[in-house]
This record gives structure tokens, C-alpha cells and sequence, in this order.
């Protein structure tokens, strides 16, 4: 057996193992990508501009744990209570609500979908077997190069999948030009993807700083509400916008701010965070997140560059087409096959 012929052998076997999974990775993840809008376009509402102290107003009686911008349309959020999810406008009018383990009804089926997409519904386990599965699809892909790689004078010939001639010629002139068109860019995204479920490997590995240092604990009654400590965050970085915001509790008496500047390329989460006393109004922390060290950079780019945020909207149709790539080419890789085993059965 040549080496040539062993390439082609794993990665054949390969693909033909694990395919269905990397369809079920690649058909969420074009879910994925617009899933915010997806989601809030399925919740009905007029906008009504963000105004902080009418949101806590309307949410002082179900002692929040957090909220976070819904990052679909704007000015609304998700208010997080003990089992369930509130979704308000901007002057704290609830939306809808959802059960913390529904998995389809209120907008259900939007969070399943993602969670599918990062976890398969399991856990760190699950995220580990994503991971796994997109290493093995990074080692496929190298296989897979290695195998279709042309001669110096074929590549155009090769580029141009051939119509002409069998069926089977014609779907091996596709697979293998399809998998040198965006070989690249997918190894990239896919290779993010890999860093991001291992994040708590890949942060160890880079030796990244944590983001804050441990807030101070106080079990006084927070006499601070969530409206002016968020004012009070804001006001340290003039333009940004409210990203999420956690609550006091009897352990931590902080309100974590995170807030998103205009310069840091997540499209709606940012990474720059305050931690407010909910004693005194104090700073306890401030986390800059451009001025983040390199590493804590690195980790910081890996969300937006998978999700294509960092390129804006075309950015985003980037990655829906590199999800359709996959698809196609597993799909490719599948006719190829099926279609060879049935030729030699009529031989």
C-alpha cells in the first residue's frame, strides 16, 4: 500500500465515521450564527428604549441573579430568576417567559439548538466530544489536502470541477475541488471552535490572567441598586453599552458590569467588565479589555472570529457559507462513496 493510498483510505473512513456529526456541528452552527435575531424576531414587541431604573423597577419583585442584553433587536433583555428566563423591552415590560429547562416552546428551541451546537445537550462532557470531533474533522481536512493536492500544473484543472465524463468522475472532481476552495478559512474557524471547547485547556496552556481579581464579601444589606451601579460603570467608559450585569449576593456584594466598547470586536458581548461595592458604590475592579495582555486577547477574539462577528454582517454570511461548505462536501464525500461500492457490486 502507498502512502497515497493509506491518506485516502483514513480520511475516507474517517469522514465516513464521524459524518454525521459534523453535519449536526455544521447545520447548528448556521443556526447559530443568527440566532439572536432569530430569536427576538420570534418575540413580539415594540421597541422601547434601555432605561435602567424602570427595568429594575419592574423586576424588583423576582430577586434577578443577572440580566443580559438579548443582543437581537435592541433594548432588550433577559432577566435570569430562580427556573426561568424573563424577556423585557427596554422599560422593563416582560415579553415572555420561559422556564429554565424548556426546550422548545417560548423561544426554547432557539437555546436548544445553540446548546446542541456547543455541548450536545450534555455538559462538559458533551464539549469535550465537540471538541474531540472537531479535531478529529481538522485532522480529516489535513488528509483530505494531502490527498487532493495537485501537481503544480493541475491546479487550475483541478479548481474547475469537471461536468463532463461518469458520475463518478464528475463527484470526485467536485469533492476534491470543494475541499480546496475554502480549505483555509474553515480550518481556521473550525481550529476557534476546537480552542473554545477546550477553553479552560486553552487558558491554562496560554497562562492567560483572570479577567478580575476576587471581589471583597460583605453581608450587609446592598444598598446600592442595579440602575445607578450600572450609571456608575458606564460613566468610566463613556459610549459603551450594557452587555450583562450580575447581581449581589450575601457571599459577594458586587454588581459585575460588563459592558461593551466600541472598539472591541464582539458584535454584542463585550468583554470589558466593573465590579461595583452594592455597599458603597466602590470600584472593586476594572477590567479593560483593550488593554487586556495578549494572551486574555487571544482568548477574548476566539467567540467573535468563530461566529465571524469580527467581519460584521459579511463577516457573519462568511461563516454561513463555510457551514454550507461543510455540508456540501460531506455530502460529496457520501455520493462518492456509495456511488464507487455500487459499481463494483455490478462489476
Amino acid at each position: 500500500m502507498t502512502l497515497r493510498t493509506a491518506v485516502v483510505k483514513a480520511h475516507r473512513w474517517m469522514g465516513l465515521i464521524v459524518a454525521s456529526l459534523w453535519l449536526l456541528q455544521a447545520l447548528t452552527g448556521i443556526f447559530a450564527v443568527f440566532h439572536w435575531e432569530i430569536d427576538d424576531a420570534l418575540t413580539p414587541g415594540a421597541h422601547r428604549k434601555t432605561d435602567l431604573a424602570a427595568i429594575e423597577r419592574s423586576m424588583s419583585g423576582f430577586a434577578p441573579h443577572s440580566i443580559w442584553a438579548t443582543a437581537g433587536a435592541p433594548d432588550r433583555y433577559d432577566v435570569n430568576v430562580a427556573g426561568h428566563v424573563i424577556r423585557v423591552d427596554g422599560a422593563g415590560r416582560i415579553l415572555r417567559v420561559r422556564r429554565d429547562d424548556e426546550r422548545f416552546a417560548h423561544g426554547g428551541i432557539v437555546t436548544t439548538l445553540v446548546v446542541l451546537h456547543q455541548s450536545l445537550l450534555a455538559g462538559d462532557r458533551g464539549r469535550s466530544i465537540i471538541g474531540a470531533s472537531g479535531v478529529l474533522l481538522l485532522s480529516n481536512m489535513m488528509l483530505g489536502l494531502i490527498a487532493a493536492w495537485p501537481r503544480p500544473r493541475q491546479w487550475k484543472r483541478t479548481l474547475r470541477p469537471s461536468h463532463s465524463g461518469s458520475r463518478l468522475g464528475a463527484l470526485y472532481s467536485w469533492h476534491r475541488a470543494s475541499g480546496l476552495w475554502i480549505a483555509a478559512p474553515a480550518f481556521l474557524l473550525i481550529a476557534a471552535g476546537v480552542l473554545l471547547a477546550f477553553d479552560n485547556v486553552t487558558e491554562r496552556l496560554l497562562q492567560a490572567a483572570p479577567e478580575e481579581p476576587s471581589a471583597r464579601p460583605s453581608r450587609h444589606h446592598p444598598p446600592i441598586g442595579m440602575a445607578e451601579a450600572t450609571q456608575w460603570a458606564l460613566a468610566r467608559y463613556p459610549g459603551a453599552t450594557v452587555s450583562g450585569i450580575g447581581y449581589p449576593t450575601l457571599d459577594n456584594a458586587v454588581w459585575t458590569i460588563t459592558l461593551k466598547q466600541s472598539e472591541e470586536l464582539q458584535r454584542a458581548y463585550g468583554r470589558t467588565r466593573v465590579l461595583i461595592s452594592a455597599v458603597d458604590g466602590g470600584v472593586v475592579s476594572d477590567f479593560n479589555a483593550l488593554d487586556a495582555p495578549p494572551a486574555r486577547r487571544f482568548l477574548n477574539l476566539l467567540f467573535p472570529f468563530h461566529t465571524g462577528e469580527v467581519g460584521g454582517l459579511p463577516g457573519r454570511v462568511a461563516v454561513l457559507g463555510i457551514g454550507g461548505w461543510l455540508i456540501a462536501v460531506v455530502l460529496l464525500g457520501f455520493a462518492l462513496f456509495f456511488t464507487r461500492r455500487r459499481r463494483r457490486a455490478e462489476r
